[in-house]
């Protein structure tokens, strides 16, 4: 693997803004309710051209949220969730837990791109989120599937741990 030139080839694209992302690979995950869960797992360049562009805009975004918004946060886990609600169930009666059922697979692109466009101004961290949310998805016999809402799972931008590093 020619790690240096492949980074070079990457960094010289998206510079000059000729940058496209690959089909994301499609894979299916049983769920425990018996459904199937939809990943689009990207090609290491595309990770890590979305790890930039994570890196570039997560500072500010992260000002944003909720304290107690927990889910594909930086640093923070299920875990910290359940621990900040066992201390407040001393405190209180209720909790409420919200889980938006098929949120990835039905957000709408522009009103995803809207959000975005509140908080980002660089354009070519714009044009590269429309990229990503508009790239096919790749099933295992290779057929291209064309989408025009929702967001795989699986891809950096969604995840909740750091970007890759790269020694």
């Amino acid at each position: 693997m020619d790690l240096k030139n492949n980074l070079y080839q990457l960094w010289n694209r998206m510079a000059s803004g000729s940058y496209f992302p690959a089909a994301t690979r499609y894979v299916e995950i049983d769920k425990s309710d018996g459904g199937k869960r939809i990943l689009g797992i990207p090609t290491v360049k595309d990770r890590i051209a979305q790890g930039v562009a994570k890196a570039y805009i997560e500072p500010r975004l992260e000002e944003v949220f909720h304290e107690d918004s927990y889910g594909y946060r930086p640093n923070r886990s299920a875990h910290d969730a359940i621990e900040k609600a066992r201390k407040r169930c001393w405190k209180y009666d209720w909790v409420i837990d919200l889980d938006i059922k098929a949120f990835f697979d039905t957000i709408d692109h522009e009103l995803l791109l809207k959000a975005v466009s509140m908080h980002v101004s660089e354009p070519w961290i714009i044009l590269y989120i429309k990229r990503w949310l508009k790239a096919p998805m790749q099933n295992k016999d290779g057929q291209l599937i064309d989408r025009e809402q929702g967001l795989p799972q699986g891809g950096l931008c969604e995840a909740s741990h750091n970007p890759p590093y790269v020694k």
